[in-house]
């Protein structure tokens, strides 16, 4: 070999050593929790979400490229500027290799933007537009617990079928809220049934009264709750006070969790058809998990929180395989390898960004029907990826070929 082309060779075999992976292990991986610490999201995120991914990063093993992983935390406070503030300076000046969680539709959005500007990874498990990986897909960007329109189709076909034919929606005036509102709308009509209105709600609303007198008097068979969380609960409690059920209206509580149910109590959410991705006594893992969580948090987990484990763990393991933290080569082994853990055995995750596996639909149990504390659903369907979730085609996202 020419001397030069000798040297060139030389260097570029220490370079490659340099970088990839050794510059990887000049500083430790960084993830970054983005969450709801104190608002109507916090039950099912929040600190349960920063445990799930202490738990994960424990059961990888703690370490990679020879160094602890590192975790942060901050509350966005459901603003998208705040977000954005903290994710710039997270991935500028601090070292965060990868964000999780996003606590909305809206502050997801934002960060996604930043996302694609630092060419960093980011992992959705708690906001659901399934705008995430539509029109707004980004090729550094993961959602993976749910979406608008998976609970769309799974909640309202079922609601449907068995005579709900008439809705009116409550809605969260914010991305999320009308994505649910669009999304279940669409499933409503495409099934032969009827949208008779909706009426938008701020975020965090503390009296539902006057949004639930225009439900009632819309006459509608289904009250669509599109919204979630805090402002789920409160609907649901504040509907029964106005005695809405008792007088022949349902509702439809379309993004629900099993937080609210506990909160709400069996006796007011008893009936409730909803639809979850996790749920922990479905089998030998998501107890086992279910209980880990519980010990450490002192509650069963949210499919959000099962997720934000799932996900981060995932992650773990596509850095190791990839042996690089280089975001392109991360997100093509983390599109490669499939998800297998206590969350999901069959997930994959897609181009679009989307990460495709089960829902199921529950139907919330009578009090009398549950053996305890957490025993709180009852299993009516197991919906596969490919009917949960919206076609690849479908989406409108600009990196599907």
């Amino acid at each position: 070999m020419h001397r030069i082309a000798r040297a060139a060779f030389a260097a570029g075999l220490l370079s490659a050593s340099f970088i990839d992976p050794s510059s990887a292990q000049q500083t430790p991986l960084k993830i970054g929790v983005l969450s709801d610490f104190s608002s109507v999201y916090s039950d099912i995120g929040g600190q349960g979400n920063v445990e799930a991914t202490k738990m994960a990063i424990e059961d990888f093993g703690g370490q990679m490229f020879g160094k602890p992983i590192d975790m942060v935390s901050a509350d966005v406070l459901n603003k998208p500027d705040v977000a954005s503030t903290i994710a710039r300076k997270w991935w500028e000046t601090e070292g965060v290799d990868m964000i999780i969680d996003l606590p909305t539709s809206a502050t997801a959005l934002a960060v996604m933007e930043l996302s694609k500007q630092y060419e960093k990874i980011m992992i959705v498990t708690d906001a659901a537009s399934s705008d995430i990986t539509g029109k707004s897909c980004s090729p550094y960007t993961a959602h993976w617990t749910y979406d608008t329109y998976a609970n769309a189709h799974t909640v309202g076909s079922a609601i449907v079928k068995n005579g709900g034919d008439s809705w009116f929606f409550l809605t969260a005036d914010y991305v999320f809220g009308h994505s649910i509102e669009r999304d279940t709308g669409d499933v409503v009509r495409a099934a032969g049934g009827k949208v008779l209105g909706s009426v938008k709600h701020p975020l965090n609303t503390a009296d539902f009264s006057s949004f639930l007198l225009q439900a009632q008097a819309s006459k509608a068979r289904i009250i669509g709750l599109a919204n979630g969380g805090g402002d789920t609960i409160n609907a649901i409690k504040q509907a029964g006070e106005f005695g809405i059920v008792a007088s022949g209206q349902n509702l439809a509580a379309i993004v629900m969790f099993i937080s609210d149910v506990h909160s709400l109590g069996l006796k007011l959410a008893q009936g409730l058809i909803i639809t979850e991705a996790y749920y922990w006594d479905l089998n030998d893992k998501t107890r086992a998990f279910g209980k880990r969580f519980q010990e450490r948090v002192k509650r069963m987990p949210t499919m959000n929180q099962a997720a934000t484990y799932s996900a981060t763990l995932h992650y773990l393991k596509a850095v190791q395989a990839a042996a690089t933290r280089d975001t392109k080569t991360v997100m093509a082994k983390m599109r490669e390898l499939p998800v297998k853990d206590a969350f999901t055995d069959s997930g994959i995750l897609r181009e679009d960004g989307r990460m495709v596996h089960s829902m199921f639909l529950f139907q919330v149990k009578k009090p009398e029907e549950s053996k305890g504390l957490w025993d709180y659903y009852k299993l009516l369907a197991e919906v596969p990826a490919d009917q949960a979730f919206r076609p690849l085609k479908d989406g409108g996202c600009p990196l599907v070929k």
